[in-house]
């Protein structure tokens, strides 16, 4: 080989393991990417209250009354 020829050589490649996400630096809000924690896919199941709760809310509200709720909310 001369001085002017070009040489290439093989680099190791940074990844470990087959995930490309892997390979991306967290990003200030980049999303789930950057806050894998707070994913969808890490949800946990449905939380379901004790007893003693669903006694303080006490019973649920008619159509009639979800109606009248919801026109006074709607008010401008």
């Amino acid at each position: 080989m001369s001085k002017n020829e070009q040489q290439f050589t093989t680099q190791p490649h940074p990844a470990k393991s087959n995930d490309p996400k892997d390979l991306e630096a967290p990003q200030p809000g980049g999303g789930f990417t950057s806050v894998p924690e707070i994913g969808a896919l890490h949800a946990r199941d449905p939380h379901i209250p004790s007893q003693e709760i669903l006694n303080k809310l006490g019973p649920a509200l008619s159509s009639e009354e979800l109606k009248k709720r919801s026109e006074e909310l709607n008010k401008s």
